[in-house]
């Protein structure tokens, strides 16, 4: 079973279906754009805060389906809980959901497709790269190898957000002094403390190692080497997923120390980085899930400080999700030699987003004070979560300020190869202004709006942006932003 519990959007004969059905159960995820369980803040708060486009704080995949909705209502019942990357609405920031790109959902060979076959049977293939960068280096430099010290990555932990300590209640029968666990992880020697608990808006620890052990199994081992972790009959996810299906909370923990001892014989026979060298992309199931795990434990918990924003102002708070950024990242063809740039970046979700899909250099700038320091707190752990990992994300710059006036930001931009602006909710004065700063973006430069820079009905501005830019305007499905689940459109601009 996918450890997403998508549904596969895939044709298959009646035949296959049995054959499906055949296979124990597991809970089916719901399709973007539903508000689903939580694990992790949804943002959409009525208003300002999450009802209009602009900079976006959520990543596509965090506290499952922690996607951001309209409704007042609904947003406050799954803030905490899906997060599917992600997202408010503030300066722009594309940030998160999931799922891939709608445009392959029906493609053969899609993502979907292969969900489908590892519900069959898990162990035929790995998670594979969606995009592949020939001159990307994915080991971290500080990985761990398995021999040596290690400097402890100063990670938040599961167990600092989702505990006891927070009303929190054990789960799979256990006793609350057997709740505590430790997760090991294949880019360092310290693991992470986690408690199996369950509690409203919080990480649901269970599902979370679930998660890990699949992604690493699938990702970081060769089909053999991954036998052991993806057996459809005895391989620990299977054990973890019966042991929590059937609350057995004994037989997950052991399930989880065999992890936790396999993974790290891998680590000291130099498994782990073997493999990663031979690595030229990251899986997008393993890019958003490593987001949300930021962003669960930095953003969530304070999610609230979003909704503050003014309606009928620039300072408007909105996400792209997931499926959205990675869209346009595969749109613009941005790679690991390129520079990207979000203005109006909110708590850096797009700016995270692309320098670890991509590897590119990544910046963002925020004016938002409460975003700012909610961006800071993201860069801090993204950068602590790669590590963990074993992954070399590309590097990411976080300026404070009007992009209007920051100095380092417009040295950036006449750099820029991709430009990002959310300007869903941006008042005209602003609009123009950017196009007087797309003067200085160099020739073939693409930039990504959610409104286009040039209008038929041309005033003096207007002609600037006609003359510079030639716009392309294209639609994007539901469960794509944060404001709302239905479809709209957006433009990607060329700089003449």
């Amino acid at each position: 079973m996918s450890i997403f519990n998508q549904k596969s959007k895939f044709k298959v004969k009646t035949e296959v279906l049995k054959v499906k059905q055949a296979v124990e159960p597991a809970p089916i995820r719901k399709p973007a754009g539903v508000v689903a369980k939580a694990s992790r803040p949804s943002l959409s708060v009525p208003g300002s805060a999450r009802g209009t486009p602009r900079a976006s704080p959520i990543p596509p995949s965090s506290l499952h389906a922690r996607r951001l909705q309209p409704s007042s209502a609904e947003s406050k019942s799954s803030l905490g809980q899906s997060r599917k990357r992600r997202a408010p609405a503030n300066t722009r920031s594309p940030a998160t959901a999931s799922p891939a790109p709608a445009l392959s959902d029906s493609e053969p060979g899609s993502d979907d497709e292969d969900d489908w076959r590892e519900r069959i049977d898990p162990t035929k293939r790995r998670k594979r790269a969606h995009t592949e960068d020939p001159d990307r280096r994915l080991r971290h430099p500080r990985l761990w190898s398995g021999q040596g010290e290690d400097e402890k990555p100063g990670i938040v932990q599961a167990a600092d957000v989702a505990s006891l300590a927070d009303r929190c209640h054990p789960v799979m029968h256990l006793a609350q002094d057997e709740v505590a666990v430790r997760l090991r992880y294949p880019g360092a020697k310290y693991s992470e403390r986690y408690e199996l608990v369950w509690g409203k808006d919080k990480i649901d620890g269970a599902l979370d190692i679930m998660k890990v052990v699949k992604l690493v199994a699938s990702t970081y081992l060769t089909d053999q080497e991954a036998k052991p972790f993806l057996d459809q009959d005895n391989g620990i996810y299977r054990r973890l997923e019966k042991s929590k299906n059937t609350k057995d909370g004994k037989g997950f923990k052991e399930a989880l120390a065999d992890f936790n001892d396999q993974l790290l014989a891998l680590q000291r026979r130099g498994v782990i980085a073997k493999n990663i060298d031979a690595m030229r992309g990251i899986p997008r199931e393993l890019v958003d899930f490593i987001l949300d795990q930021v962003y669960d434990r930095t953003v969530a918990p304070k999610v609230e400080l979003l909704a503050k924003y003014e309606n009928g102002t620039d300072n408007v708070y909105g996400e792209l999700l997931h499926p959205f950024l990675s869209n346009i990242f595969d749109r613009t063809k941005l790679s690991s030699d390129m520079v990207f740039v979000d203005l109006g970046s909110g708590v850096g979700n797009v700016t995270l987003h692309a320098a670890l899909e991509r590897g590119c250099e990544s910046w963002g700038c925020e004016m938002m004070e409460n975003a700012c320091n909610l961006a800071e707190a993201q860069k801090k752990e993204f950068a602590a979560r790669c590590r963990m990992w074993g992954i070399a994300p590309g590097k990411v710059f976080l300026e404070r300020g009007d992009f209007r006036k920051s100095e380092r930001t417009l040295a950036a931009l006449k750099r820029a190869d991709v430009v990002l602006v959310n300007n869903q909710a941006f008042t005209s004065q602003l609009n123009d202004h950017l196009v007087n700063m797309f003067l200085d973006l160099k020739i073939g430069c693409k930039i990504v709006s959610l409104k286009t820079f040039v209008h038929d009905n041309k005033i003096a501005e207007n002609d600037v942006a006609s003359s510079i830019l030639d716009v392309e305007h294209l639609t994007y499905p539901g469960g794509h932003v944060s404001w709302t689940a239905a479809s709209g459109t957006f433009c990607i601009s060329t700089r003449k």
